[in-house]
């Protein structure tokens, strides 16, 4: 996924000292949902909270954000209803229109936080999504099928 302030998987407590470092309300990200395989989480600062909505990939590609999100709250989380059920065609033009004032959020999305250490999201192929190359391994795939490899043939010589 393209997209600066995508931290990918972040946990919760790396997530909130960062949304929390600068005290700044509207600081956000979108990291992987720890609990839900498959689904983002949209986390934004306000008043020394970290707020979570959950979204979803639905049919076709498109994104739908959860109705109410979960607010983490001194590591007690709790879910408060408010954000409207909205589809967007991409996560980009989900972020554009919750940049926006009174959009159901608990607070507008304003200050992106950006990831400071270069994606590598090797898929199930063992592929790097971040490169683009069809067909080829990233480099820590490739170690991992070099190192297999050579155990499988350690192993069977010495069967032998």
């Amino acid at each position: 996924m393209d997209l600066p302030y995508y931290h990918g998987q972040l946990t919760k407590r790396e997530c909130e000292t960062l949304l929390l470092k600068e005290g700044v309300d509207g600081n956000f990200l979108i990291r992987d949902s720890e609990s839900l395989p498959g689904a983002l989480c949209l986390c934004v600062s306000f008043k020394k909270f970290v707020y979570t909505y959950r979204i979803f990939r639905e049919k076709h590609g498109y994104y739908k954000i959860q109705k109410g999100q979960t607010v983490i709250c001194f590591k007690k989380p709790k879910t408060v209803e408010g954000a409207p059920k909205q589809i967007f065609p991409n996560l980009k033009e989900l972020i554009s229109k919750f940049e926006k004032p009174d959009q159901g959020l608990v607070v507008h999305l304003s200050n992106p936080v950006t990831r400071t250490r270069a994606m590598v999201e090797p898929n199930v192929y063992g592929k790097s999504s971040d490169k683009g190359s069809e067909g080829t391994l990233s480099p820590t795939a490739t170690h991992g099928l070099l190192c297999s490899q050579w155990k499988l043939m350690t192993y069977s010589r010495a069967l032998l």
